[in-house]
């Protein structure tokens, strides 16, 4: 009898992100996240552990939309604390927006997690193209 064994699943979900390319022209958004939830406590440590380190440490998240679980103003991740907030903007809508001081700002389309999978690569990937 053989027992074909199955590869181990990761212990860590792999970040679905795409960054458009840095540029010297300002861009409206600066790639795509497309988390597994709207837990922003569970999300956020995979998705900020996962940022290039040349985008420094980010100190401030804000989320668009209703569709996140609640949250509290700070949290401790990857070892600092950073600080939540919320905006129901009309024109920020489905957006997370990161803050590290003295580096910069980032926004990411947020692609929704019940998207699937072909839906989200197109998302991401025209989120991401550096002719946007």
């Amino acid at each position: 009898m053989t027992i074909a064994l199955q590869p181990p699943l990761p212990s860590h979900p792999l970040l679905r992100l795409s960054l458009a390319p840095r540029g010297t022209m300002p861009r409206p958004i600066d790639g795509a996240w497309w988390p597994r939830s709207y837990d922003l406590l569970t999300e956020l440590p995979l998705l900020l552990g996962g940022l290039p380190p040349e985008w420094g440490q980010v100190t401030s998240v804000t989320v668009s939309g209703s569709k996140w679980s609640a949250t509290p103003g700070r949290t401790l991740v990857c070892n600092q604390v950073v600080r939540l907030r919320r905006s129901v903007a009309a024109s920020a809508q489905d957006t997370v927006v990161l803050l590290a001081p003295g580096q910069g700002r980032w926004d990411l389309l947020v692609v929704p997690p019940d998207t699937t999978e072909q839906a989200a690569q197109l998302s991401m990937a025209a989120a991401a193209d550096a002719h946007s």
